[in-house]
């Protein structure tokens, strides 16, 4: 993904056809990776995620809307969860980093500083036959519009113009008065940047520190798609690691390896997970390295997320556009330092598809039978527990919500009592819960329950007063079997 700042690239003449977006494994890696494009396509997640209520087209009752998506009570909720892991692990745990939630229109000043004014383009290009718009550098990727025509990656039958460059922020009218014209911010980023002086001195910061931030970001990207893999309208989470400039290499390593880490934590299997060093030649004029943490997607490796080395490109120009100091004074040599910096930045809603495609089997059972499911960590699966009645008397239907309510506060907790007790574990093993209780005939007696664990499908008899800290002890152990 290009990133903002960078000067407008040159494109490739016509007739010269792009790559994909994303990386087909190689020969080796294929071999080392054919569970993921054998279990799931995108088509089928789609489906998945409509039925079961993860994502929704925007719009739809009026025909949808292009490359906009609605997240449904399933789909906010995993989203939710893995925004709060990631707010918990990269601000909360640590003491070097702090908060923000700048806003999302900012001085179009800000814009013109940062370069997104004058670089932030991509180039366009327009078919006269199937009046199509593409972006130039992609253009055997991108479908025509009138089907069943197939001008479009054939050059030959194209009639294409001359690309141009395309600015992909948008524009909005700020107030009542005709040309007060800002921009909805493409990044979170800009807004830590203009933030530092405030930070660093009410918070009494010493280098090295960071400025996390998730927030709405607006990309009028010219090509979209892939479900919510590539969207117009998308949430961002970012950190900004401010160091000294000695130490900016070494700094950009270890996030690295700490981004690599975390998505481990919450559950991504390590095969469908690598960090890709971008060569010295391909990065943006402002940085000084970057890797790219990328995923085996269906259609092959493609970028999740970038931790990109901007050194002190964002704080010099917004200085030299205010006139402002945005330096810290090291208090033991009074030497004022423009801190360099290390920016991880990832897209929540790519890490939901993410999370969704890394969960995904169609397992067949020892009895034959088959079944959808989703191995969330629990962590992050939008239920955590969901608690059963055996039969609708004997006051079990009372008993189970009794214990639901007890534990909604520690954890995403759900009801269910409609239908067999194995159709019910079917559903909550495609939407991921990883733990069932039922409550059957010994539970009024001693107080236990079944719980069924949604990964082994094993199940043992828990106290319900222990219940809450055996699911903290399998969480805190979790990984896929």
């Amino acid at each position: 993904m290009r990133r903002a700042n960078e000067p407008p690239q040159p494109v490739k003449p016509r007739g010269v056809l792009k790559q994909s977006p994303f990386k087909k494994a190689e020969p080796s890696g294929a071999a080392r990776y054919p569970t993921l494009a054998m279990v799931v396509t995108l088509d089928v997640l789609t489906s998945l995620c409509k039925r079961r209520g993860f994502v929704f087209q925007a719009s739809e009752i009026y025909g949808g809307f292009e490359s906009t998506w609605d997240y449904g009570p399933l789909g906010v909720e995993l989203k939710r969860r893995i925004a709060d892991a990631w707010w918990r692990d990269t601000v909360l745990a640590r003491e070097d980093v702090v908060g923000l939630d700048s806003a999302i229109i900012q001085s179009p000043r800000v814009w013109e500083a940062s370069g997104h004014v004058g670089g932030f383009n991509d180039p366009l290009i327009d078919c006269k036959a199937c009046k199509g718009r593409f972006r130039a550098d992609q253009l055997e990727e991108s479908p025509c519009p009138n089907k069943p025509s197939k001008c479009v990656g054939q050059h030959d039958a194209c009639d294409l113009t001359e690309p141009r460059q395309f600015n992909m922020m948008f524009q909005t009218q700020v107030g009542p008065v005709d040309g007060n014209i800002s921009y909805l911010r493409p990044e979170t980023a800009q807004g830590i940047f203009t933030n530092f002086l405030n930070i660093q001195q009410s918070m009494r910061l010493k280098l090295p520190f960071g400025v996390g931030q998730i927030g709405k970001s607006f990309r009028n990207e010219i090509v979209t798609g892939n479900f919510i893999f590539r969207t117009r309208e998308f949430e961002q989470m970012e950190m900004e690691y401010f160091c000294r400039p000695e130490e900016g290499m070494e700094t950009h390593a270890y996030w690295v390896k700490e981004r690599l880490d975390w998505y481990r934590s919450i559950g991504i299997q390590d095969e469908n997970i690598r960090g890709e060093v971008i060569d010295p030649k391909d990065l943006a004029h402002y940085a000084k390295a970057c890797t790219d943490i990328e995923y085996m997607y269906p259609a092959g490796w493609g970028e999740l997320e970038g931790v990109a080395y901007r050194t002190d490109y964002d704080l010099t120009k917004h200085a030299e556009a205010t006139g402002k100091k945005l330096a810290w004074m090291d208090p033991q040599t009074k030497e004022w330092i423009v801190p360099h910096v290390v920016e991880p930045a990832a897209g929540l809603s790519r890490i939901v598809l993410v999370a969704l495609l890394d969960a995904y089997d169609d397992e067949t059972l020892e009895s034959g039978d088959t079944r959808n499911v989703l191995h969330f960590h629990p962590r992050i699966a939008p239920i955590t527990l969901a608690v059963f009645p055996l039969v609708k008397k004997e006051g079990m239907p009372e008993k189970a919500r009794e214990i639901m309510k007890r534990y909604l506060d520690r954890f995403p907790c759900t009801y269910d009592q409609g239908g067999a007790i194995g159709r019910r574990y079917r559903r909550q093993d495609e939407i991921g819960t990883p733990f069932c209780a039922t409550v059957d005939g010994q539970t009024l007696e001693d107080d236990t329950v079944t719980l069924r664990d949604r990964d082994t499908m094993e199940q043992v008899r828990v106290k319900i007063d222990a219940l809450g800290d055996w699911i903290d002890a399998r969480t805190r152990d979790w990984s896929r079997t």
